[in-house]
């Protein structure tokens, strides 16, 4: 079997496409400048050992993010590895793998290779439960895992009180010659499944306004210890070109925190069908009407043609366009912790 996006016709590029872009890379990486480092922070590991209660979110970096939810302690995309392929990687993780908590829940989003790392997957300690896409079970089973939820778009496993719901993304996933599309892709919502009917029963218009979130953070644009409540709803976007599900995901659930990439879309001609650009990332954000916005998928790897601060002032642009509060978009350094039920 093999799988296909919403808009069957948002395609991977073609061989002779892919050579194109790979000749007008020779040029221009030569111009492109990659002094900049995404910031890196002190984490702090032992409240990140600790914490039993509180919601939390810490920037691993790329897609990999440890949150922590309801008391368990989730992994997003779990890479640390050092290079992939040939690119070695431009900033070191915000935590070491061997200072990571016990881990109960691991979330993939799809197969590539700088989402889905093997040895990184290993290393976690914990009891861990993978939960993937469909059509990726019997691999991460094959490789020694053996607590292992396949979903689909919109099916749901709760566990330890938390539910997760994988969603639909724009992308495609390979990891060798002949396994083109034969697992899915996607994203998922991290909620409470205590308050899941009652948020789905609650009318659109009670989510709470922009106008609203302008006011509670006016006072104080620059912390990331805004309160959201013992149990924020997180939705991790994975990897996507833009598509209408994100407006789909948004009618369906009522989103806090979304934690959304904003690199790899250089060229555009060649990634777009696959990679959101920093713009088409807000805009998605809009999309799913969630709270904050949290940037990711930019500052470790060199994916695409895109710098990290290329990415970065391209967000910044838009947002100020937009007029979308500073506050709203969280732009985590690695590492860091978001206490999420702090003033």
């Amino acid at each position: 079997m093999r799988f296909e996006n919403l808009d069957p016709t948002a395609t991977v590029k073609s061989f002779k496409e892919l050579r194109q872009w790979r000749r007008e890379r020779a040029v221009k990486m030569k111009l492109k400048d990659y002094s900049f480092a995404v910031p890196a922070v002190k984490p702090d590991i032992a409240y990140l050992q600790e914490n039993k209660h509180q919601p939390s979110l810490t920037w691993i970096g790329h897609s990999t993010f440890l949150i922590q939810h309801s008391g368990l302690n989730i992994i997003t995309d779990p890479v640390w590895a050092e290079k992939l392929g040939f690119q070695k990687r431009l900033s070191q993780p915000g935590l070491p793998i061997t200072d990571i908590p016990p881990i109960d829940v691991v979330l993939i989003s799809h197969s590539h290779y700088d989402h889905l790392h093997i040895g990184s997957l290993k290393q976690l300690s914990g009891g861990k439960t993978l939960i993937v896409p469909i059509g990726l079970a019997d691999k991460m089973r094959s490789k020694g895992f053996s607590s292992v939820i396949e979903l689909d778009w919109w099916e749901s496993a709760t566990i330890g009180g938390v539910e997760f719901t994988f969603v639909p993304s724009q992308h495609w996933t390979r990891r060798t010659l002949l396994d083109m599309n034969r697992s899915h892709w996607g994203g998922y919502i991290i909620n409470s499944s205590s308050e899941y009917d009652v948020m789905k029963a609650a009318a659109k218009a009670s989510i709470t306004s922009a106008n609203t979130i302008k006011v509670q953070l006016t006072a104080n644009d620059n912390s990331t210890s805004t309160s959201l409540g013992e149990c924020p709803t997180i939705y991790f976007a994975g990897d996507s070109g833009y598509f209408d599900g994100f407006k789909q995901i948004g009618e369906r659930f009522r989103i806090d925190i979304a934690l959304m990439p904003i690199g790899a879309y250089d060229p555009e001609w060649f990634m777009g069908p696959q990679h959101v650009t920093p713009e088409q990332a807000l805009q998605a954000f809009e999309d799913t009407g969630a709270g904050w916005f949290v940037p990711m998928h930019y500052g470790s790897f060199r994916l695409a043609d895109d710098t990290p601060r290329e990415a970065l002032d391209r967000l910044e642009a838009e947002r100020a366009k937009r007029q979308i509060v500073p506050a709203r978009v969280v732009k985590l350094q690695h590492g860091e912790t978001w206490r999420l039920n702090e003033n």
